[in-house]
């Protein structure tokens, strides 16, 4: 960005006829006078921002909802990945040690976090863990769940995928809110205001969300991962099967035949995949049930759903084109 203002400013001077009429020596220097206060203004402009890095795509929403302009927020896993299988680089623990706020999900679906902010050596970083005080699927081993983190942590028995249901998601907001009041608290009614306007179009989303579920016909579905626990909990909803218990690891063929049965049983004839895994297993297992596959996006950041509530509408939507 700042390349392209700079060429931007000196071709500007050299077209707009400002320096017209001066030797190339005194051209020169009048360029580089006018290009250091340009970098001076700038740099000023952008001096109070604070720097932020979420680790997914509804995290980096949420912070710009509350942030707004006063916030620089950064993305650490790119457009199309899992942070399930996503391994950390060195441009990722540069951008964690110029960070003030770092905001992650947590319960285990980060494994890589604790390696990377140790890495980035910033002792003074803001830590935003949003699964802290939520009650955890599966973090009561009151039942035998399926892991859904790939590296043994200490909620590796717990469902992490909590900003799915957007009432958690307002917890959450809410917990960003305060992490920016402590990084700036000169413009604590800033946060504030926008995290309350935001809490807002959350509870909203909910009731939308809330009433079109009711008129679903069809209650169960079959998922590609286990993502959809809390949504699923929130709105009556019954996740029937998984396909890929846990991220990386292949099917058995037993698994895979008794999710074809589940598919026949529910009656959907469609099975769920997510535009962030390989979707062959669950193309092959709708070949042999008569069903279709359809995509729900739990991550966003695609076209239509770049935003929290954009992609949620999205994903109800899908739902509700076969499920109703």
């Amino acid at each position: 960005m700042f390349i392209y203002k700079y060429n931007t400013y000196v071709w500007y001077l050299l077209q707009s006829g400002c320096i017209y009429g001066y030797d190339s020596t005194m051209k020169n220097l009048i360029i580089v006078i006018a290009l250091t206060l340009f970098v001076m203004i700038d740099g000023h402009c952008n001096a109070g921002e604070i720097k932020v890095i979420a680790s997914i795509i509804p995290l980096a929403d949420f912070a710009k909802q509350v942030g707004g302009d006063r916030v620089e927020v950064k993305l650490l896993l790119p457009p199309g990945a899992s942070p399930h299988t996503y391994e950390p680089t060195p441009k990722s623990i540069k951008d964690v040690t110029d960070a003030k706020v770092f905001i992650k999900i947590g319960a285990g679906l980060e494994f890589w976090a604790e390696k990377i902010v140790k890495a980035s050596g910033n002792r003074g970083l803001i830590i935003v863990d949003s699964s802290k005080g939520i009650q955890l699927i599966g973090d009561d081993h009151s039942h035998h769940p399926s892991p859904v983190t790939r590296h043994p942590s200490p909620h590796s028995y717990a469902d992490p995928h909590i900003w799915l249901d957007p009432v958690v998601a307002n917890d959450i907001v809410t917990k960003i809110e305060k992490a920016l009041i402590e990084a700036d608290p000169a413009n604590v009614e800033f946060y504030k205001k926008n995290a309350s306007l935001y809490r807002e179009k959350l509870s909203q989303l909910d009731k939308e969300i809330s009433d079109k579920i009711k008129t679903f016909r069809i209650k169960e579905y079959v998922t590609f991962h286990p993502a959809w626990g809390y949504f699923s909990k929130r709105y009556g909803l019954r996740v029937a099967g998984v396909i890929e218990e846990m991220p990386g690891k292949e099917p058995s063929p037993k698994h895979v035949a008794r999710i074809g049965e589940e598919v026949k049983r529910i009656g959907s004839r469609v099975i769920f995949a997510e535009p962030q895994f390989n979707p062959k297993i669950a193309e092959a297992i709708a070949r042999e049930s008569g069903a279709r596959v359809l995509y729900l996006d739990p991550i966003g950041g695609k076209k239509g759903r770049e935003t929290y509530i954009e992609m949620m509408r999205y994903n109800v939507s899908v739902m509700e084109s076969v499920m109703k």
